[in-house]
């Protein structure tokens, strides 16, 4: 006998950041939410990141002005509403005449400190890189540097309290659950899903799909019979060791590359360092990403040019690498591909490309307000003012 299928308003595929922050904002407003997730929430992308909440100083330079104005806005807002899972964090840039001149990073920081609000950080300056200060553990060549504010986050932490906060307000959060296929009927869609703990599968019908799979979201847009074409998107994976401790301090450093890339080296829970990122083009199965050697020299490298104590691979305590479902904007290089999110619409269907943790809650802002034409009886924004929900396993 055949099961009558399950009807939400929204089915949301991925449980990533954007899955769970579109889940959290939706069925605050008053939709019906269904999210699945193949594996455990933020188990890819969303827990590979380098744990930041922030502006993106180096995006300034691709003159992505308005990506970095809505970040942060965000980095603004986050602080203020996930005090325990987001803190601030100053940044010491070194500065070498050969990379950046001078007036470059001055003008990049001034824009920085005035394209949003700080929410209380303190503004850029420059310093003096003495010994057992912000010049701790640099070569001593570098003697002049600047600072500025950013926030790190517990990313994991973040997905599960948006979580959290979507099951309060009636969300059906299925984990270990995979999306199988889709097709059209006459007012949405109707999906089959499998639970992957027991091979169960059963239907959904969905006045929307919202395909926010991270790096599969081309891989669901082929399992919609009768969706948008869209351009596949680009895979981008990013890799990061750890080390370490490599200074004393609370203070991260952002390190010039002479490829004009930076490099983050971020103090990790108290004795490590946390270094990152690269940028490789990826078409491999995205769900077992690896750091490669060369990936591992460059990062090490990276950090041996500016520290005094020199690391190799010997030194790297783990390591861990997550892939970017990035908008294909033509661009040759990885580093340079766009981090701006693009939503993709279709008939009863929206697609996230793209996006950053720091930019997640007004992401969600955006696609429900694409969607609103389906749903004119939701509720108004609400999420800027609403402090995130607990996450009892969380560690601050």
């Amino acid at each position: 006998m055949p099961t009558i299928p399950i009807k939400t308003d929204l089915l949301i595929i991925g449980g990533g950041i954007n899955g769970v922050g579109i889940a959290r904002d939706a069925s605050g407003r008053g939709l019906s939410v269904m999210l699945v997730e193949q594996d455990e929430l933020a188990s890819h992308t969303s827990s590979a990141s380098s744990k930041l909440i922030h502006g993106g100083l180096r995006y300034l330079e691709h003159g992505e002005f308005r990506l970095v104005r809505e970040a942060l806005r965000e980095r603004s807002i986050l602080l203020r509403l996930a005090p325990d899972l987001i803190r601030p964090l100053t940044f010491v840039l070194p500065h070498a005449p050969h990379v950046r001149p001078a007036w470059m990073i001055r003008l990049g920081l001034f824009l920085y400190d005035r394209l949003g609000p700080r929410g209380g950080l303190p503004a850029s300056r420059a310093v003096d890189l003495a010994p057992g200060h912000f010049g701790d553990g640099l070569k001593s060549r570098f003697r002049r540097g600047f600072t500025y504010a950013d926030a790190q986050v517990d990313d994991v932490g973040l997905v599960r309290a948006n979580a959290i906060g979507a099951r309060q307000r009636g969300a059906d959060i299925r984990t270990h659950t995979r999306f199988i296929s889709a097709h059209r009927i006459e007012d949405g869609w109707r999906a089959m899903v499998r639970s992957m703990e027991t091979g169960t599968e059963f239907e959904v019908d969905a006045r929307v799909v919202v395909n926010a799979a991270g790096p599969w979201v081309g891989s669901v847009l082929d399992l919609m019979a009768g969706s948008k074409p869209e351009r596949p998107p680009r895979l981008v994976k990013g890799s990061h060791i750890v080390v370490r401790r490599m200074h004393a301090g609370d203070h991260a450093y952002i390190l010039q590359n002479p490829d004009g890339r930076v490099v983050f080296a971020i103090p990790w829970q108290g004795e490590f360092t946390l270094i990152g990122t690269t940028d490789i083009e990826w078409t491999d199965d995205p769900s077992a990403p690896a750091i490669t050697p060369q990936e591992t020299a460059y990062l090490c490298d990276a950090v041996n040019e500016w520290f005094e104590r020199p690391i190799g691979p010997a030194d790297v305590i783990r390591s861990f690498s997550g892939i970017r479902s990035l908008y294909d904007d033509g661009k040759s290089s990885a580093s340079q591909v766009t981090r701006d999110y693009v939503l993709a619409e279709g008939p009863h269907m929206l697609s996230v490309f793209g996006g950053k943790i720091t930019t997640y809650r007004r992401l969600a802002e955006h696609a429900l307000a694409k969607l609103e034409r389906y749903f004119p009886d939701m509720t108004p924004e609400w999420t800027a003012d609403a402090p995130l929900e607990e996450d009892p396993q969380c560690a601050t």
